[in-house]
């Protein structure tokens, strides 16, 4: 009689065992269970930091120690570059491997040349505190209009769809390209501190990246937010014995596209350097 009790005991006795190991089996897999870590993922920035790039130079090519370099695009083969300073303004066309001037178009004295663009078959040129911009076209370098803006011009590049400009603030402004009407704007911010003296841009991957002036620097900037969302930092890239004083910063960022090649280079700086971005290791 006491085996016979036994045996339905100890089944009992199995089942609530049994039981009591898949209920704590189940609060270990819910994943709202606060005694769990928490995974990271490759997209978590360590300590909240942006990250910073720094580079290795695969090409150096030759550059006008005389150009006051201004804008610098890549297309095609060829570099379009936009000059400043008085009197020296250009906008030209310049062959990669030998630094030659193939084409140029003098701005007239009275104007500062900045940053350009190449939109279609149009170069869009900006000017500094003169409030004017000129559009030619892309082949023969005629001058096919004028346009004004309230703001100094910088730099611009674009998007596919927008121009995108910059006038020495931490403001990025965006244009429609055939009116040049402000179509919105962005204020450029790391870790919610204004990032003053955005000079020339270049749109790349969705990004636009943008010296800062007087810098070593180049921001990274997300266009829809104006978070930076990292530094590119060349410092050693152009040594000092090598520029022609103090005006001779680092501006001119170039994108070929088509070869995934990042060309950069200063003003009045004699060489112009193809580079290859590193996340930099402290």
């Amino acid at each position: 009689m006491t085996i016979r009790l036994l045996k339905p005991l100890l089944r009992i006795s199995l089942l609530l065992l049994v039981v009591a190991l898949v209920s704590a089996t189940s609060d270990c897999l819910d994943t709202g269970n606060p005694n769990l870590p928490t995974v990271s993922t490759p997209t978590d920035t360590e300590n909240g930091e942006t990250p910073v790039y720094t580079y290795e130079v695969v090409n150096v090519y030759p550059h006008d120690h005389g150009a006051f370099t201004q804008g610098l695009v890549f297309e095609n083969g060829f570099l379009y570059e936009g000059t400043g300073l008085r009197g020296q303004s250009t906008l030209r066309k310049v062959t990669l491997e030998t630094g030659d001037v193939v084409q140029i178009h003098q701005l007239p004295s009275r104007f500062f040349g900045e940053g350009i663009a190449i939109y279609g078959d149009r170069i869009v040129q900006l000017t500094w505190q003169s409030r004017q911009g000129f559009v030619y076209d892309k082949d023969s370098f005629a001058l096919l209009r004028d346009f004004s803006y309230p703001t100094e011009g910088w730099g611009i590049t674009h998007d596919g769809e927008r121009l995108i400009m910059s006038d020495g603030t931490s403001t990025l402004y965006f244009l429609h390209p055939d009116t040049f009407e402000e179509t919105g704007r962005v204020e450029v911010k790391d870790d919610g501190q204004p990032i003053q003296l955005l000079n020339e841009l270049e749109y790349i991957h969705g990004e636009v990246y943008a010296n800062v002036w007087q810098t070593d620097r180049i921001a990274r900037i997300n266009p829809e937010t104006g978070a930076v969302t990292g530094w590119i930092d060349l410092k050693g890239l152009m040594s000092a014995n090598e520029r022609a004083g103090s005006g001779a910063v680092l501006n001119g960022i170039a994108y070929d596209a088509a070869g995934d090649r990042l060309f950069v280079t200063g003003k009045l700086w004699p060489k112009l350097f193809e580079l290859v971005l590193r996340p930099r290791e402290d």
